[in-house]
Order: C-alpha cells, then sequence, then structure tokens
C-alpha cells in the first residue's frame, strides 16, 4: 500500500461507508480525505468531527438546505450532486471508495475511472448498467477497479494469478436472505417488515430487500461477467445460508478454490484498499476450536425468477442491465412505500425488460436516458 493514501468515500453514511470508516481509521498509511452523504447529515457532521476530511459533500441541496451544519473548521462544506464528480477527480484523491447505493453512483464512479484513479467498488450498479463502457474506460485510463462486495472481493482472490482459461466457473454464493426455507404462498404475503429481516447481513432497506428477491445476486451475476470478463454460462450461484465461503472458483481440472471469513465487510473493504498487499485489521476471525459447517443447495428458480433475469442480463447486455437495475430501483421503493406487493418487484422488472428498445451498443448517454425511461414506466405500471 502506498504511503499517505488519500481516501474519498462516497456514500459514508451507509452501512458500507461506515464499516470504511473503521477500516481507514485502522490503517497506518491511509487518510480520509473526503466523505460524503446524500441525507444522513447528522451522521456525516459526526464522522467529519471525529475524523477530520478535507471535504464534506452534503449531495442533496433539498436535504442540506434546511439542515444546520456545526462548525467544522477542518473541513470545507461542498453543497451538490455534481460535486460527487468534482471530488472523484480532485488531484489529491488516491482512491475513491465508491458505496453510493443505485444509479447515483454511476457519474462519481465513472469521473474516478476517468481520471485514472483506484476505485474500490461499492456501487455494484455501476456495472450493472454500464459494464463494458466502464471497464473498457478503466483500461484506457490505466485506472484500477478493486471490488468490494464480498462475492466479486472472495473471486478476485482466488483467481489471482491463475489464467483465465483454466476458470470453468465462478460461483457467488447466497444467503437466501429471510425467505430461504419459505414456500411461494409465504413468498407471496411477504410484509415490508419480514422482508426486511435478513437472516445473516445488516444493510440498508434497499439492498436487503434485493437480498430478499435474490435480485442483489442478480446483479452481482451481471456485475461478475463485466469485471472478470467472463461469459454469463461460466457463472452460477449457490445458495450457502451461514455467509461463510463468499464465492468460489472451479478450475479445468476440477479443483475448486473458495475465500472463507465470517459475514463481515470490512475485510473485502480492507483488502481492496490495501491491495496487493494484507495487514491485520478489525474484523473477526473464523474459531475452527469450535465446531461449525457450512451448507450448500442450489437456488430454487420457482421461488426466485429474479435470478432468471440476471442470467438473461448477463447473457444480452446492451441497455438491459441500465433498464432491470432502474425498474428494480423503482420496484423495491414502491414495495417498502406498500404499494405493490412482494412478487411484484420482480414482475415489474420483467414487463419493463421485455418493453424496452434494446441496443447492443448503447452510449453512456443512451444508458442514462434508458435509466429515467424505466423508473418512469415502472411509475405508469404501478398505477395501472
Amino acid at each position: 500500500m502506498p504511503s499517505s493514501q488519500n481516501i474519498a468515500i462516497l456514500g459514508s453514511t451507509g452501512s458500507i461507508g461506515t464499516n470504511a470508516i473503521e477500516v481507514v481509521s485502522q490503517l497506518e498509511n491511509a487518510k480520509i480525505f473526503a466523505l460524503s452523504a446524500n441525507s444522513r447529515l447528522s451522521l456525516l457532521c459526526e464522522q467529519a468531527a471525529k475524523h477530520h476530511p478535507e471535504i464534506l459533500i452534503a449531495a442533496s441541496p433539498e436535504h442540506a438546505a434546511p439542515f444546520c451544519f456545526p462548525d467544522l473548521p477542518n473541513s470545507q462544506l461542498w453543497i451538490g450532486e455534481d460535486k460527487l464528480v468534482e471530488i472523484a477527480a480532485h488531484p489529491d484523491v488516491d482512491v475513491v471508495l465508491a458505496a453510493i447505493v443505485g444509479s447515483a453512483g454511476l457519474r462519481s464512479t465513472w469521473s474516478a475511472l476517468e481520471s485514472g484513479k483506484t476505485v474500490a467498488l461499492a456501487n455494484k450498479e455501476t456495472l450493472v448498467m454500464a459494464g463494458p463502457l466502464a471497464m473498457d474506460l478503466a483500461r484506457e485510463r490505466n485506472a484500477r477497479v478493486l471490488p468490494v462486495d464480498s462475492e466479486h472481493s472472495a473471486i478476485f482472490q482466488a483467481i489471482n494469478g491463475e489464467k483465465a482459461e483454466n476458470i470453468k466457473r465462478v460461483i457467488l454464493t447466497a444467503s437466501g436472505g429471510p425467505f430461504r426455507n419459505s414456500s411461494i404462498s409465504e413468498i407471496r404475503n411477504a410484509t415490508v417488515k419480514t422482508a426486511l429481516n435478513h437472516p445473516t447481513w445488516k444493510m440498508g432497506p434497499k439492498i436487503t430487500i434485493d437480498s430478499a428477491t435474490m435480485m442483489n445476486k442478480s446483479l452481482e451475476l451481471i456485475e461478475a461477467r463485466w469485471l472478470f470478463d467472463l461469459p454469463a454460462e461460466k457463472i452460477d450461484v449457490v445458495i450457502h445460508p451461514q455467509s461463510i465461503v463468499h464465492s468460489l472458483v472451479e478450475f479445468v481440472d476440477g479443483s475448486i478454490m473458495a475465500q472463507l471469513s465470517p459475514p463481515d465487510m470490512k475485510l473485502p473493504i480492507q483488502y481492496a484498499l490495501t491491495y496487493p498487499d494484507r495487514s491485520a485489521g478489525p474484523t473477526e476471525k473464523l474459531d475452527f476450536n469450535e465446531a461449525f459447517r457450512l451448507d450448500f443447495q442450489p437456488p430454487d428458480f420457482e421461488k426466485f425468477p429474479a435470478l432468471l433475469l440476471g442470467k438473461e442480463v448477463a447473457e444480452k447486455g446492451g441497455t438491459t442491465g441500465a433498464v432491470l437495475n432502474a425498474a428494480n430501483e423503482g420496484a423495491v421503493a414502491a414495495f417498502l412505500d406498500e404499494k405493490i406487493g412482494f412478487l411484484d418487484i420482480t414482475k415489474a422488472c420483467r414487463e419493463i425488460l421485455n418493453h424496452h428498445d434494446f441496443d447492443p451498443n448503447p452510449s453512456l448517454d443512451d444508458l442514462i436516458a434508458l435509466d429515467a425511461w424505466a423508473r418512469k414506466e415502472i411509475i405508469q405500471w404501478i398505477a395501472a
């Protein structure tokens, strides 16, 4: 890890961001240069008072206008979404930890890649929406994309130093969420409360609902497609309720390599920030003095049809990722507002995906326009 590495944590008040702050505060050669948040401004100011970033960004003028910011003499306050793009390209920033949830994180991540930064990527939507364009840009600008999702970090570690032709397939593990053992009829009647009751991970509401539908695994499958330059047929999913094996890689000789650790996001965050080095950190360790078990089972596509959408989008590419992502964000928001049922989330995504004008080679502007189109279509679908 280089000395005096300046890190911008975009989305610092979310679950990834708060874990990242804990990791960075314990690294000797890292400094929090910038923090950003959208609506949780009280927490943002608490973080700034403790860690003294050079720049503090309140991305939403709507939330910032009525908020009474305390005196933070060590930090400049920037307001506006455009400031995320600006900080991602800032000459004093070495690493951008992209932890903004949803498509809102695309422009700042794109700015970091354009500027040749190292991007510790937790915003999976960047690659879901614009995977080929983003990875081409990273190669062109010599930017480095390091995965923060525990599943992709596990794959990244397992394939390190291996030849691409030796990889038979990668296998993303999934906890199965709160409805892993539920019947279809129980899932049909799921409430917001039951869907938010994740058995393993503590995450924000949007990601937790994605885990319940298993749309999160679909998005991760699409992300893996572009991040590791693998065809969709080489990416599978397996249910692993303990969330200790974070993913597996099977090689052509039959060997399978896996990365294991307790379910704690601090480890993949730290690996991305210190790569290619490793150091002691604040994460819990597996205790082999105590008995534990590892269970695996194939996914039920009838109960979780979102997985089929992920496979389809990973195979087809083009505009499908942007449409699926936007439709899902809109549908999840509607479910959380109790405007649609749980099973309607995937149903709505399927219908919007089927009715968009597919383009196999879109530009970034095309994808952004389709993102807006899909969100409007979801609103119309709900009202119909």
